[in-house]
């Protein structure tokens, strides 16, 4: 798998028939190593890691409904609440964060309603803040660290 713009962490990996597995720490099980996955993977311990996002507070593929579509969303993080916080769209490193892939998020925030949303594919991250009473995106320097609230 290819080196990541994230931190590395202590990933295991085995072989089951075909395929290569990684552990997912919130799934708590092994599931297939795809290009996707290991960004994926890279990221949720780059949550909880470095910017300290509970791991409760996650959630990988939530189903979501748009104009009777059923959508997942790849990772969803949660407020203390239980409202959507930051929406995480992962693509594979080879894979462009394009207009289209902006879209795709954009269209899953409009039901979710997450504060924030962010697009990896592991070498370029992109965050936005999401004003809903404006309609607009402002684009932000980095991803916010999580904090508690009172």
């Amino acid at each position: 798998m290819e080196i990541l713009n994230l931190p590395p962490f202590e990933y295991k990996i085995k072989q089951f028939e075909a395929n290569s597995m990684i552990f997912d720490v919130l799934r708590r099980k092994y599931v297939v190593l795809t290009p996707e996955e290991w960004v994926r993977q890279h990221f949720i311990h780059y949550l909880i890691n470095e910017l300290k996002y509970p791991k409760s507070l996650l959630s990988i593929e939530r189903g979501a409904k748009y104009n009777q579509l059923q959508k997942r969303t790849d990772l969803c993080v949660y407020n203390q609440q239980g409202k959507p916080h930051l929406l995480v769209e992962c693509k594979a490193a080879h894979v462009p964060v394009t207009q289209e892939v902006v879209k795709q998020v954009s269209v899953y925030n409009q039901v979710l309603h997450a504060a924030y949303v962010v697009i990896t594919n592991g070498l370029e991250h992109y965050c936005w803040e999401v004003d809903f009473l404006n309609k607009a995106y402002k684009p932000l320097q980095q991803i916010p660290s999580f904090k508690y609230e009172s």
